[in-house]
């Protein structure tokens, strides 16, 4: 009989123990790896997205994060100077005004990664040097969707604001 209270009461301590804990693991968000996925170009929505990964970082904490955005297709619009449109006949639009071109180097400096897809470069005749905001040779991907299909199997969760 004693033993068999011991072993009870063992048990309350451990179950109070573990609950305990989740309830302080609840109150942070903990280490996290995030995609977000861009393939539009309406500026009203990049603005939104990018206001999404600044508030992700304020709630979670920059060396809580590791946070890429990759862009492809229309979404490339993001990271392309106004004065590209001349020449660039397949875009609407060229989102990187000075604006914009701010949000992307404040996030960039809170760890943010911007990769951009190899493909829609090609595709669409871009320059990087000349028509992309602050994109260096490392930033470029093969493919957008196959590197977000790669992020996603190391553990990225994947968002698409």
């Amino acid at each position: 009989m004693r033993v068999i209270s011991m072993i009870r009461i063992a048990a309350i301590v451990l179950a109070a123990s573990l609950l305990g804990g989740q309830a302080l693991a609840g109150e942070g968000y903990g280490k996290q790896k995030v995609v977000y996925h861009i393939n539009y170009d309406n500026p009203k929505m990049q603005a939104g997205a990018m206001r999404n990964v600044q508030n992700h970082i304020n709630a979670v904490g920059a060396e809580n994060l590791e946070l890429k955005v990759v862009v492809h297709g229309n979404g490339l619009a993001l990271l392309l100077e106004p004065d590209s449109l001349d020449h660039l006949p397949k875009f609407k639009h060229a989102n990187a005004t000075e604006e914009m071109a701010a949000k992307i180097d404040g996030l960039k400096e809170q760890g943010v990664s911007f990769s951009v897809c190899q493909n829609t470069i090609n595709g669409r005749k871009v320059d990087i040097e000349n028509d992309l905001y602050n994109v260096e040779p490392e930033d470029i991907v093969p493919s957008g969707v196959a590197e977000v299909a790669r992020l996603q199997a190391l553990g990225y969760s994947y968002i698409k604001p």
